[in-house]
């Protein structure tokens, strides 16, 4: 796998926003949480337009990511947001100048789409991390954009990995992978779709009904993503619902239960995803993850 360059202070951070619409103000915010850490401001044109509940057309989000994809000078492309409409532009882009001069795409939930499609077509490392949307209020930074520059700096960043009743003991390594549970089970088939074989899996979901959850790690399991994995991260399971027969398990059961038949470590309640605290994942890193009965570690190669 490549890794992009790390920014250093001064680096131009460029601004999208490939699916959902956002408020201007917390466009004009993240710039000021962006200048605070030291680096640059470059926004797309369409990065507040509103488009039903788009962020502009299909063509306007198009050419505002192509654009930061050409953009040499441009060190990371920062979604602004999740929400839904990635899919809908990934095949309209050309990476291939991306490809030869690679760069950090952040961001998480929806922009999984763009993790998979960089890890399985171009090898190149991604960062799964907080979001324009989510960044402090008032210029302030926060805990998870703290984090999310170190890490994109090239820094070390580590959290504290509680121990739950469900995770299995366990030590694997190998590339890290994957992002939003739902967002992946869309891309099975399509030239986007992740082989996770060998790779150590992160999970992540918010708002889904129980059963909905079921099926689509059902979906996953059939299809052979869970089968032959060196390990499973799994982060927030956010505001799940569930109907007015309960579903009878938990959320994380669902995925326990997905997960019974095979042998490799599992790590519940990892601090990433649609949540407060989150931690940057490098997805395409080399990790060990290792649990034990009172400890949880997941160490990244440093590069």
């Amino acid at each position: 796998m490549i890794t992009p360059p790390y920014l250093k202070k001064g680096d131009l951070i460029g601004i999208v926003s490939p699916a959902k619409s956002i408020p201007a103000e917390r466009i004009e915010n993240a710039g000021k949480v962006i200048t605070s850490f030291g680096f640059e401001v470059k926004t797309g044109k369409h990065a507040t337009s509103s488009y039903h509940q788009f962020a502009g057309t299909d063509a306007e989000r198009t050419a505002d990511f192509q654009e930061m994809l050409d953009d040499d000078r441009v060190k990371m492309i920062l979604c602004s947001r999740g929400g839904y409409g990635s899919v809908r532009i990934i095949d309209k882009l050309d990476f291939g100048r991306f490809v030869k001069h690679p760069k950090w795409i952040a961001g998480y939930s929806d922009i999984t789409v763009f993790h998979a499609h960089v890890f399985t077509n171009f090898g190149i490392e991604t960062l799964h991390a907080t979001m324009p949307l989510n960044f402090g209020k008032q210029g302030k930074h926060d805990l998870s954009t703290e984090l999310l520059f170190a890490a994109a700096s090239g820094k070390k960043t580590s959290c504290g990995i509680a121990v739950h009743p469900l995770n299995r003991k366990g030590s694997g390594s190998g590339l890290l992978a994957g992002g939003n549970i739902s967002v992946l089970c869309s891309l099975a088939g399509s030239t986007s779709d992740l082989n996770t074989d060998g790779k150590v899996l992160f999970l992540e979901d918010v708002g889904e009904n129980l059963y909905r959850l079921d099926r689509m790690m059902w979906t996953l399991k059939r299809a052979g993503k869970l089968s032959n994995l060196a390990g499973l991260i799994v982060g927030g399971l956010t505001a799940m619902e569930d109907n007015e027969t309960a579903f009878g398990k938990t959320p994380e059961e669902i995925l326990s239960e997905a997960v019974a038949d095979y042998g490799y470590p599992v790590c519940f309640g990892f601090p990433a995803g649609h949540q407060p605290e989150n931690h940057p994942l490098i997805l395409g890193r080399n990790v060990v993850l290792e649990v034990s009965g009172n400890k949880v570690s997941l160490a990244f190669d440093h590069r």
